[in-house]
Formats: structure tokens, C-alpha cells, sequence
């Protein structure tokens, strides 16, 4: 796409306007000015560099504000530097940003961005979720409840002290239930317990997970709800003023029963039945209504029994890790363009999908170094797989979930059908051999 689609053709500034403080340059001049995108994203983010490609193609500059002041990416290293844990401090510095080169919107590429992009965009005056909206989006047991005040199913769910005596705060819990943290994602701390051992084994092991939390507040609390049963999908979509438009929904053909939750294959479009189908994009809508979200990608997991789509949760970003690629084969663009002119406040026009398409998020299969991934090259050769990406390297100390945060890499495939596309992710895998040896732990003094 061409960068006229952004820029207006008049006369640039004279040298007297104040370019220090370009909040009070004329309008017509700010309009002259490709449109600036403030992008917030942790340094350890898969998606920074994909945002950047994509502003570049739609004639945008873009601003990425990350914690650190040292990257190997050059946006990260020259970009703004935050203290994502002090919102004030960040907030202040990208007004300072702000009036120095007006930026046109904010995207926070993770959960840890949200909230600070929401508190920005209303000090800023550009398009936002509510604060309150981000914080439930990232917050489950903030989303739970605004759920069921909105008369949306919900399992029956509680807040746990993870330090306080756990039978008092039990009594009457059903089983099965899962224990989950407040935020992490990727089903990390997720544990599903069938009796009251192994959720006091889970328990414990939540506890660990979460001990280098920042927040004190999410470390000391859990949720513990119903597990539900079903069939579990992933919806990909946008919001634009308040309303959602859905760009995918992934059937994920593993069953996800416990008591680890761990995600492998996304594959779209669902096989579903049309009824469960309508039914999960119902309640979608109703949940960001009941959010309270209003601007941006929201990512969200439901799970289908009886005839009911019961959410498991919804974030106010894209899908994780690097499986937005996906999703090009099926819209027929990037992601991230869609989420940038829709940040921008456009209307992203889609083509309807022309093949299926799927990713399997690799399992790490067990802990220990990593000396190396075999097969690679077979697993290429499979038909309909169009690329094979280890994400780690060799050394790299692997740790599958709970307390796991990272893949071993990501397998894309396309095809006629989702069951070809299916197919091949699972041939593909099968070509893999992952090489690992122990990590010792060493104690000193």
C-alpha cells in the first residue's frame, strides 16, 4: 500500500513554527506528516519487528517504546525507553514524546502493554480502550466478574490467597476445577486438579510460578474455577469504535483435558457446526461489550459444550508468539496492517479465505539444554507445510508447562482443507526429533 494513502500534498512548515513543541503546530501541517505510531512492547516481544514491516508498507513511522536500553533490534535500541512497572514516569516521557513529534495512535503488542497503552491514550486524547477494559482483558478474575455482571455464562469461579490457609477458602468446591494465575498467558500455572490432593499439590506449585511476579497483588492471588468440558477454539478479531469484527476462528483439534492445558495445533477455518459457530461469535460481541472494550485486537478462547460457548478468557491483543503468520494466508494480509489502520481508524477491508491454514506451537517435551532439533529439513518437505521455525537455540535451558513460557518453535501450513492442513502439521511434527541432555544445577560457597 502506498504511504498517499496517509500523507496530504501541502506546504511544509516554515522554520519559525516551534518544532520543539509540535502540539501547537497548524493542523494543516501536522496533516503533511506520515502518521506516527507509538508501538509498546516488551523486549523479549515476537512481534515488535512484524509491526515495524508492517507501518513501512502502509507509510507510517513508527516509535517503539520497550523496557532496556540495549537490543539487537535498531527500533528497540533507538527507541523509547520505559519502565513499564512505573506508569507515571512512562506515561509522562511519552507525552514528552508526544510533543515532539505528535504520534497518531498506541499499540501495545502484549498483555503487559495494555494497560499502559489505555492510560496513555486518554491522557493523550487518541483512541483507546478504558483502563478498566485493559485491566480486565488482562486480569482473569477482573474478567470473570464482568461476565457474570453481565449475565454471560461463566463457571463458578472464586479468588484464592495463595498464602492463606487453602481449606477455609474451599469449602464447598466442586471437582474437577482448575487453579490459574491472575494474568500469564499461553496456559502457563494452568493446572487442572480432580480432588482436593492434587489442588493442594497445584496450589503449591502456582505459588512457586508466580514468586517472581512483579505485581505484589498477582503473586499472592489465584483463580480457581469449574473445569469445562468441550470442544476449545481461539477467535482472532478487531474492534473499531465498539464494534467487533471477526477475522478467524481456530479449532484446536487436541483434546485439552489436563491436567496441563498445553496449546499445540490452531487450524481455521473451524469445524464446527454453524449453530456452535454463531453461538461462539455471540458471546465474543457480548464480552467485549461487557469489557467495556472498545479500540483494537482482542484474542479470545472459548470453550464448546451443550450448545453453549463458555469463554475461557479474552485479551486486548493479537494472537501470541509468532502464529500471526497464519493469518496471512488466510485475510490475504498481515496482521499487523489490519491492527495498525484500524489504530489509525480505519476500516480494513478483507478478502474472503481462499485456503485453510493452521500452526502447530512445537511442545517443548521436556526440561533440560537443548542440543539440537533433527529432522528439520523432512519436516519441510511435507506437503502443504510452508515453513518450519525453531525458535530457540542450542543451549538454551527448556522448560515445558506450567512453569514453561516459551515454544520450541512453530510448524505453518495451507491447504484445500482443514483436515489436510491438520494432516500435515501432525506428519510434520512426527519428522522432529528433539535432542536434549540435563541441566545441572550448581551450588557455590
Amino acid at each position: 500500500m502506498s504511504s498517499r494513502r496517509w500523507v496530504a500534498a501541502v506546504p511544509a512548515a516554515p522554520a519559525a513554527w516551534p518544532v520543539e513543541d509540535a502540539a501547537e503546530w497548524p493542523a494543516a501541517i501536522v496533516r503533511t506528516i506520515r502518521p506516527r505510531v507509538l508501538l509498546l512492547a516488551p523486549p523479549s516481544s515476537y512481534r515488535s519487528q512484524a509491526y515495524c514491516r508492517a507501518a513501512e508498507g502502509l507509510g507510517m513511522d513508527i516509535l517503539v517504546a520497550s523496557q532496556g536500553e540495549y537490543s539487537l533490534m535498531p527500533e528497540l535500541a533507538g527507541g523509547l525507553h520505559l519502565d513499564f512497572a512505573d506508569a507515571a514516569n512512562a506515561i509522562e516521557r511519552i507525552a514528552v514524546a508526544h510533543r515532539t513529534a505528535p504520534l497518531s495512535a498506541l499499540v501495545p503488542t502484549d498483555d503487559l502493554t495494555v494497560e499502559l497503552a489505555s492510560l496513555a491514550g486518554a491522557v493523550l486524547g487518541l483512541p483507546h480502550n478504558p483502563p478498566q477494559a485493559a485491566r480486565a482483558a488482562r486480569r482473569k478474575d477482573l474478567g470473570r466478574a464482568a461476565l457474570a455482571a453481565a449475565g454471560l455464562p461463566v463457571p463458578a469461579f472464586r479468588r484464592v490467597d495463595l498464602f492463606a490457609a487453602l481449606d477455609l477458602q474451599l469449602q464447598d468446591l466442586s471437582y474437577p476445577c482448575v487453579i490459574k494465575p491472575l494474568t500469564l498467558s499461553g496456559s502457563r500455572g494452568v493446572i487442572r486438579a480432580n480432588d482436593r490432593q492434587q489442588l493442594h499439590d497445584a496450589w503449591q506449585r502456582v505459588q512457586k510460578i508466580l514468586a517472581d511476579q512483579p505485581i505484589p497483588e498477582e503473586r499472592q492471588f489465584a483463580l480457581v474455577e469449574d473445569y469445562l468440558p468441550g470442544a476449545e477454539v481461539a477467535v482472532e478479531g478487531l474492534i473499531s469504535n465498539g464494534e467487533v469484527q471477526v477475522l478467524a476462528i481456530f479449532d484446536k483439534p487436541d483434546p485439552l483435558q489436563g491436567p496441563f492445558f498445553e496449546e499445540t495445533y490452531y487450524v481455521t477455518p473451524s469445524r464446527l457446526p454453524e449453530a456452535s459457530i454463531m453461538r461462539v461469535v455471540q458471546r465474543m460481541q457480548e464480552a467485549c461489550r461487557a469489557y467495556g472494550l472498545r479500540e483494537g485486537p482482542v484474542h479470545a478462547e472459548f470453550r464448546v459444550h451443550d450448545g453453549e460457548a463458555w469463554m475461557l478468557e479474552m485479551a486486548a491483543r493479537t494472537i501470541g508468539g509468532d502464529c500471526a503468520r497464519v493469518l496471512e494466508r488466510v485475510i490475504g494480509r498481515p496482521l499487523e496492517e489490519l491492527v495498525l489502520e484500524c489504530a489509525m481508524g480505519g476500516q480494513p477491508a478483507l478478502s474472503p479465505p481462499q485456503l485453510a491454514a493452521g500452526v502447530l506451537m512445537i511442545p517443548i517435551p521436556g526440561a533440560g539444554l537443548l542440543r539440537r532439533v533433527e529432522g528439520v529439513a523432512e519436516a519441510r518437505r511435507v506437503p502443504l507445510v510452508e515453513d518450519v521455525v525453531i525458535a530457540i537455540g542450542e543451549g538454551y535451558a527448556m522448560q515445558p508447562l506450567p512453569e514453561g513460557s516459551s515454544y520450541l518453535g512453530f510448524i505453518f501450513a495451507a491447504g484445500p482443507s482443514a483436515e489436510d492442513v491438520e494432516a500435515a502439521l501432525r506428519q510434520a511434527h512426527a519428522c522432529l526429533k528433539v535432542v536434549r541432555v540435563p541441566a545441572w544445577q550448581v551450588e557455590v560457597g
